[in-house]
């Protein structure tokens, strides 16, 4: 039987912790697919056409208060957290803009299930919809089906240009993630 959380703010304690399987070694240098992709902003986005950095996250669904996730979601590892890795974002949003790079979430879900869940968050940035699978195939991220829907992997590009220039794959925990972006472009500033 499938479990309703309380919330999906927070993570459990005992989660399984992804393994690096090389399923992301061949993102680094990259670039970013020329496909335009339906935002939370009603508008499209075309990550490969803005100019300096971008980081995109990818996720693999947000949950719905009230609504069961997946059975066995918490068993498989790396699923859990796009809330707390969507919030963390929010919080540290101001931060990575003011180190030069303007953040994305990306999942498969509809742009409809994502607007709701950006106005429910309050996230200050647009999350994309890759309903069709056309961004995760032209990167060959790696995916993982569940209940018949097949969604991305837990995996956060930075892109400069277009071009990727930092890879991270696996996340663990997901909340943690924002702490590595902010590491990398402190350490890697574009020269002006």
């Amino acid at each position: 039987m499938n479990k309703v959380p309380d919330g999906f703010e927070s993570l459990p304690d005992d989660l399984p912790i992804p393994i690096d399987d090389g399923a992301c070694d061949h993102l680094l240098n990259m670039k970013l697919p020329d496909l335009p992709l339906r935002s939370t902003s009603r508008e499209k986005v075309n990550l490969a056409s803005i100019i300096n950095r971008v980081v995109l996250y990818c996720y693999p669904m947000t949950g719905v208060p009230g609504i069961a996730l997946p059975d066995g979601w918490d068993d498989i590892p790396g699923a859990r957290g796009c809330t707390p890795q969507s919030l963390a974002y929010r919080e540290h949003h101001d931060e990575i803009e003011t180190l030069g790079a303007n953040v994305f979430g990306i999942s498969t879900q509809s742009t409809d299930y994502q607007f709701e869940m950006v106005g429910r968050l309050r996230l200050p940035y647009q999350v994309l919809s890759d309903h069709q699978l056309e961004f995760a195939s032209a990167l060959n991220i790696p995916t993982f089906s569940v209940e018949g829907k097949t969604l991305m992997k837990r995996v956060t590009l930075i892109a400069n240009d277009g071009s990727i220039e930092a890879v991270h794959y696996p996340i663990f925990p997901s909340d943690t993630d924002p702490h590595w972006v902010i590491q990398f472009l402190t350490n890697n500033p574009l020269v002006k």
